[in-house]
């Protein structure tokens, strides 16, 4: 499929879903309360039936907001927002009552789509103070909580299965020729780690670009119909975009249950690839590190073998023959079972949202799960670059994709320009202005590229750089990553601006809470590791996570520093 030669995306899952056995299941939730399953027939009828209710409550360009956790309906809900002329705003589930409203004062959602009654009661205050607010549609039954709750006008509501009770006419089928490259998709509010999030609006065009790239990269991974087991929210840029590359891909598309239950469901469907973010990689990391750190004899000598050539693979070194020998011995007895663990068929796993640890990328490689780190934007729908299969450096986040021009700025800063870039943010002419200038957007990493393959390498983040009392820039996240590395510590933030040294937020593992003596120590080593500047003089440890819950991280699992040194700002000052 041309994917150049197309209008949006609406008309890509048409394409392929002419294309497809119409029997076959499309679309999987692995939720044992509520286990459905969708053909490419049906996803096909229920986005018509769906699309038809949509058109009748919406004008053309009007927004819909989405709230619901990852399920098929959730894909069906998208495009049928896209077919009726509407666009997609997506919002994470995890949001509060303060949130919504922040959201749907700046969008003003003709229609909701809600996917189930505890959604709806953390948004029922807004939906009645909200005249432009047309209708509302639940993906479960609506009637108990209508039944229980204060709603003014109970007509406003309909649920997903009543809908799909209609027999649809093939008259009433929408057929939406007006979608343009340029129209808008959706609008993604970035979650931000400070201050409001600004919506970003992408084009159908944006993301069928970005679709070129990202099948380049699939193509080599897959000789049969590829399996994807969804897990990030949906509402995050980078699995908004996945979900396209799955119709791109014609994919079979499993849907966790929730993330306390992805080993289970990984073992379920058995998936091809897996997307996610840096955060989920260390856990990983520290899961597997902490079991082969527990082995001893010949099972200990046989993991570190396993480690030290599939170090020297990665990184093209030259093997005697006898080490290429031990690597395919070490391929069955060690990387094998490892990726059992991941259903065995797992290619690949893809890396973005965030900087993956040069330390977890060589070591995720080694024991057998291939691991391509990508880097990406929200503004950039969402990627920039990514790792191929046939040569990973995982120090870096690969070449730019096609379609995307990348340069650095003298001041270091990574530009992108190309069709990907989104058509801006919405309601704010003076933020787009100040982030895209002649059409290159300036996306706030610092970078550089390597002459000789192009690849493109991260080295800090214009607005987390530490500004020390002394004038000198240090860049937090890498002390960061290699203190969470560590077993006994599973998350860190770094503080000092315009400070004489660094200090440190310590959350321990929950197994070494009590365990003061041994963090320090951990401290110690690292500071070994590190120049003068980088040291952290003094720590304070507190045993409350940071968590999307208490509002201390990002619905992608990046700490928010502003909010968490507003928290513990008494205590950081302490320090010094």
């Amino acid at each position: 499929m041309n994917l150049d030669n197309l209008n949006s995306l609406v008309e890509l899952f048409f394409i392929q879903a002419e294309k497809q056995d119409q029997k076959s299941i499309f679309l999987q939730w692995l939720n044992p309360n509520n286990k459905k399953t969708f053909t490419w027939e049906e996803t096909k009828s229920n986005i018509f039936k769906l699309s038809k209710v949509i058109k009748e409550n919406i004008k053309e360009g009007d927004r819909c907001l989405l709230v619901s956790e990852n399920r098929p309906e959730w894909f069906i809900s998208d495009l049928a927002i896209m077919l009726s002329g509407g666009i997609t705003v997506p919002a994470y589930t995890t949001y509060t009552e303060e949130d919504y409203n922040y959201l749907i004062e700046d969008c003003e959602p003709s229609l909701l789509i809600v996917s189930n009654n505890d959604m709806l009661k953390k948004l029922n205050n807004i939906i009645n103070s909200k005249n432009f607010i047309k209708k509302i549609i639940t993906l479960d039954d609506v009637d108990e909580v209508t039944n229980n709750l204060s709603l003014i006008n109970k007509e406003k509501y309909l649920d997903f299965n009543t809908i799909l009770k209609d027999n649809l006419l093939e008259k009433d089928k929408i057929q939406n020729n007006k979608l343009k490259r340029i129209s808008p998709a959706c609008i993604i509010y970035t979650s931000g780690t400070g201050g409001n999030p600004k919506g970003v609006i992408l084009s159908h065009g944006g993301i069928l670009n970005n679709l070129v790239g990202a099948c380049e990269i699939m193509k080599p991974l897959f000789n049969s119909r590829p399996i994807f087991l969804t897990w990030l929210p949906l509402s995050h840029s980078y699995e908004h975009c996945v979900q396209f590359a799955q119709i791109a891909v014609g994919a079979k598309v499993f849907y966790a249950e929730k993330i306390e239950k992805l080993l289970d469901n990984i073992s379920e469907a058995k998936p091809t690839i897996m997307t996610a973010v840096p955060r989920f990689y260390q856990n990983l990391y520290n899961k597997i590190n902490i079991n082969l750190k527990k082995q001893t004899g010949f099972k200990a000598k046989l993991i570190n073998t396993t480690l030290r050539l599939g170090k020297k693979k990665l990184l093209n070194q030259k093997m005697t023959f006898s080490e290429k020998l031990l690597n395919l011995i070490v391929d069955t007895l060690v990387r094998k079972k490892i990726k059992k663990q991941f259903g065995g068929n797992l290619k690949a796993f893809v890396s973005g949202g965030g900087a993956l640890d040069k330390e977890i990328g060589e070591f995720l490689n080694s024991v057998g799960l291939p691991t391509l780190q990508g880097y990406g934007l929200t503004e950039t729908s969402p990627v920039v670059s990514c790792n191929p299969i046939h040569k990973i450096k995982v120090e870096t986040v690969g070449p730019p994709f096609k379609g995307n021009k990348v340069k650095i700025a003298n001041d270091g800063e990574i530009l992108v320009k190309g069709e990907n870039v989104m058509l801006g943010y919405w309601n704010k002419k003076e933020e787009t202005e100040k982030v895209i200038i002649d059409g290159w957007l300036h996306t706030g990493d610092i970078g550089e590229i390597d002459p000789e393959d192009g690849y493109l390498r991260i080295t800090d983040r214009k607005k987390d750089i530490i500004v020390s009392a002394g004038g000198d820039n240090i860049s937090p996240a890498k002390i960061e990553n290699m203190i969470t590395n560590e077993p006994e510590i599973d998350q860190c933030m770094v503080y000092g601006d315009k400070k004489n040294y660094l200090v440190a937020l310590i959350v321990p593992n929950k197994d070494f809470l009590k365990e003061k003596e041994k963090i320090h120590n951990v401290i110690e080593k690292i500071n070994k590791k590190l120049t003068l500047l980088e040291k952290i003089k003094r720590i304070q440890l507190i045993d409350e996570n940071f968590s999307i819950e208490n509002g201390l991280m990002t619905p992608t699992m990046k700490v928010k520093r502003k909010k968490v040194t507003e928290k513990y700002k008494n205590q950081l000052e302490k320090l010094y």
